[in-house]
């Protein structure tokens, strides 16, 4: 498990450095897992190795959203004051993911020659 910890947090800080020497536009979290997502496609780092802590991360998700929320109200007047455009930037931003996200799919799904759903 300590192991697991130590890639997962290596790759965070091998993440963080690169955003932070190369300057790139996007957080160094989301840098290191495009480079965990890379090794483990790879198969340079089994996902053996990142599995128990992964796991223990996923079963315990939500209380790792509780500082959030407790930060979010601290906010509250100004949420109660912009609550339009907030809801609609929500609404907007929702729909242009699942749009994409639905095109995404729709291109990357292998068709089959007689048209027939994979499914049923």
């Amino acid at each position: 498990m300590i192991k697991a910890f130590g890639i997962l947090l290596g790759f965070q800080a091998a993440g963080n450095i690169l955003a932070v020497v190369t300057g790139m536009p996007i957080p160094g979290n989301v840098a290191g897992m495009m480079l965990l997502m890379f090794f483990l496609v790879a198969e340079i780092i089994s996902v053996d190795h990142v599995e128990p802590a992964a796991q223990l991360l996923i079963d315990n998700l939500a209380f790792l959203f509780v500082p959030a929320g407790v930060g979010i109200m601290s906010y509250f007047e100004v949420l109660a004051a912009e609550w339009l455009p907030l809801s609609l930037s929500i609404l907007v931003s929702l729909l242009a993911v699942l749009i994409v996200t639905g095109k995404l799919a729709g291109l990357l799904r292998p068709e089959k020659s007689d048209g027939a759903c994979e499914n049923g």
